[in-house]
């Protein structure tokens, strides 16, 4: 079977897992606070060129999505996010359980626009409603596409003039970075979100997200929140490692440049045979309005995702590339496409 299920099925990529290994002897101090995880914590301020941002190392998104989410907001204050956006069709409510509500908002190709986020601060203005006060983003978005650096700067426009804090989901950023519809870079992000994560689970980890946290009112102890949520790893340096490993000799953008060229032939494939897509996709996930048959044709030979992605009324089928995505697979699959 043809495996395009997800982009963390396999373990790691084969630098990772070198590096994890030649340091699996090593004795070092617990919870993030090793040799492996500040050397990171330099590199990737390098990486993003600001020198001011904390910068801690957690297991999954939607631990850091729930952690960041909880530690900035009071109780009484809400967060903006799209309605495809993952913490609001993907964590079982993890935001709400810890007792802030999404407000939820019918996005542009699953992307929030400053227009959206000023029609709803008009809808919530005094102490009867919740209080907006963060918006939450993604790139790429849960549906594949990416925002434009005007896009995101618009929206940090917004945010600054209404006293929001912005926050970036980066769970598949490098693929996002990689995009031929992108325009940004990692250096941007410090300049347009108060906080933000670089994605690692997605892109060639075995786990691991990397919070950047860029405005200084914001930092204050995170680390509690982080001990609070189950977040603080006692063996912190496995995700020190690892990123360190990922941003040495540009492996993380190589990572995303290899998925995204992936699945652009997969896409290529399937409008060559006439197939609807369901989002104009540029990254590393493909979304296309299969028949049922089709879909149960594809099903004897592939592994791939057919649920309700919050992309119109109906469910679509997905399929993802990764760093582990094989190009004679990808031939493979394009061939069943031209068979369907």
């Amino acid at each position: 079977m043809l495996n395009f299920k997800n982009d963390y099925s396999e373990g790691a990529c084969p630098e990772v897992l070198e590096a994890l290994n030649k340091t699996n002897f090593e004795q070092t101090i617990g919870y993030g606070e090793d040799k492996y995880c500040e050397e990171a914590k330099i590199l990737i301020r390098e990486n993003i060129n600001y020198q001011n941002a904390d910068i801690y190392f957690l297991v999954g998104g939607t631990q850091t999505n729930t952690t960041v989410i909880s530690h900035i907001l009071k109780p009484y204050e809400a967060v903006i996010a799209c309605k495809t956006g993952h913490i609001s069709i993907h964590e079982t409510g993890a935001i709400e359980a810890t007792g802030h509500k999404i407000i939820e908002v019918n996005g542009i190709d699953g992307k929030l626009t400053a227009d959206l986020i000023l029609n709803e601060l008009k809808k919530h203005e005094d102490h009867h409603m919740v209080k907006p006060k963060m918006v939450y983003i993604s790139n790429t978005t849960e549906i594949g596409t990416v925002y434009s650096k005007e896009e995101i700067e618009n929206i940090s426009e917004v945010c600054k003039e209404n006293d929001l804090y912005l926050f970036l989901d980066g769970a598949r950023l490098a693929s996002a970075l990689a995009s031929e519809k992108s325009d940004l870079n990692l250096e941007d992000y410090p300049k347009y979100c108060d906080i933000f994560y670089i994605g690692g689970t997605k892109n060639g980890l075995l786990f691991g997200e990397a919070v950047v946290i860029v405005k200084e009112e914001l930092k204050k102890d995170f680390l509690f929140s982080i001990k609070q949520k189950g977040g603080l790893l006692a063996k912190g340096r496995l995700l020190g490692v690892q990123f360190l490993t990922l941003f040495k000799d540009d492996l993380y953008y190589r990572i995303g440049v290899h998925a995204n060229q992936m699945a652009m032939k997969i896409k290529k494939a399937f409008i060559e045979k006439g197939i609807e897509l369901a989002t104009d996709s540029y990254t590393n996930q493909i979304f296309v309005n299969l028949s049922k048959d089709q879909i149960r044709e594809l099903e004897k030979q592939v592994i791939f995702s057919v649920e309700f992605f919050g992309i119109g009324n109906d469910v679509s089928s997905r399929f993802v590339t990764s760093w582990a995505t094989k190009e004679e697979d990808v031939d493979k699959f394009i061939e069943i496409i031209k068979n369907l």
